[in-house]
């Protein structure tokens, strides 16, 4: 009997998968004990940074026994991973808000400012290092990798200050001035997809996603075909995303670069060569596709790098993004608040990485097998 090659490489296929989904459970249970167990390890009692520094032991008392924190951390772990499998993440300390609602009006901010970054990133990037890999030791090579080697040094909360500084102040009354801060210009709003009464009642995965879609300005923009309002917000993204996606262009652009010359230098890159394929054709149909692996890798840990420098990025240009929550939880011991926001990065991050996982099986059969 003759085996079918196509269902084999579906089953290869199905089992790549269950075992990248199955190795990141694990990995998640982890990052949620940990990120727990340090919120109630770090010096500080969340007593007196909500109720202020004058409160007595005995209010501190009752403010521990009905948050819960008498209990062994143990207690407190389990009963905190049967809330947020139900999607509760519980109410701040600080404020008695739901933890959810902070999440759904600052997570869409972040991550506006995350993928414009990384798209600014990666296309620049991936260019910079095929052009210097193809023009390799000329001018424009060493002038590439002098700029990329400059732009992985700065800084982001000082290349965030030298951006707003130039354009909003020294290339101000000009056509090239760009909003130094805010996410829209005053006087420009924009609607929920939904009307409030809709919005308020709607629960579970579908509440979640139309929130998260409602409060995402470009995205929200663009649905509803309100392009004045997506320009603006695309206007007031520019410095951000340029400020915290110059790190991880330039190193971006270095692996492009190092990993193309590398597989320039292959026997069947020699051959096509030889058969008389137009150069163009031998870098971008025959070389690219092998040299991609390792840059996939650089991206997708370009995004945990692109969360964190958001923290500094949202300081610097004012925008209510999950980094300034986040700078402001830990300072009040807002434990809610803190595990949350690091549960909900990380398994942004897990995903990315399971994409970039399942990118190598599509990219390199070979690896669906192992």
């Amino acid at each position: 009997m003759q085996r079918n090659p196509g269902h084999d490489h579906s089953v290869s296929m199905y089992q790549f998968l269950l075992r990248r989904f199955l190795l990141l459970l694990p990995v998640l249970f982890g990052i949620t004990f940990v990120t727990f167990a340090l919120a109630r390890i770090l010096p500080g009692d969340p007593c007196f940074a909500t109720l202020g520094e004058r409160a007595t032991e005995q209010q501190c008392n009752e403010f521990r026994e009905r948050e819960g924190l008498n209990d062994p951390i143990l207690v407190q772990f389990f009963r905190y991973l049967g809330e947020i499998s139900k999607g509760d993440f519980g109410e701040s300390l600080k404020d008695g808000r739901q933890v959810t609602k902070i999440l759904m009006e600052r997570l869409p901010m972040t991550l506006e400012v995350t993928m414009g970054a990384m798209l600014f990133s990666t296309t620049f990037g991936v260019l910079l290092g095929v052009i210097s890999a193809v023009r390799r030791n000329t001018a424009v090579d060493v002038g590439t990798m002098i700029g990329a080697n400059i732009g992985v040094s700065m800084p982001v909360f000082w290349l965030g200050l030298m951006l707003a500084y130039v354009f909003a102040i020294g290339l101000k009354d000009t056509p090239f001035w760009i909003p130094p801060s805010g996410r829209l210009s005053s006087g420009i709003s924009i609607a929920p997809l939904v009307d409030t009464y809709h919005l308020e009642n709607l629960s579970g995965p579908w509440g979640t996603i139309v929130t998260l879609a409602s409060n995402t300005v470009t995205f929200n923009a663009l649905i509803t075909g309100n392009f004045a309002v997506l320009r603006d917000a695309l206007w007031h993204l520019i410095l951000p995303c340029v400020a915290v996606g110059t790190i991880p262009l330039s190193i971006i652009a270095r692996m492009t670069r190092s990993s193309l010359l590398e597989v320039l230098g292959l026997e069947y890159v020699r051959t096509a060569r030889a058969k008389g394929l137009l150069e163009r054709v031998v870098v971008l149909k025959h070389a690219m596709r092998n040299a991609l692996l390792p840059i996939v890798t650089v991206v997708g840990l370009s995004v945990g790098g692109l969360m964190s420098g958001a923290v500094l990025t949202e300081t610097v240009f004012a925008l209510p993004g999950v980094g300034t929550q986040l700078v402001s939880a830990i300072l009040s011991r807002d434990y809610a608040v803190v595990q949350a926001f690091t549960v909900v990065i990380a398994l942004i991050f897990v995903f990315v990485n399971l994409i970039v996982d399942l990118s190598y099986g599509f990219l390199d059969p070979r690896i669906r097998m192992h």
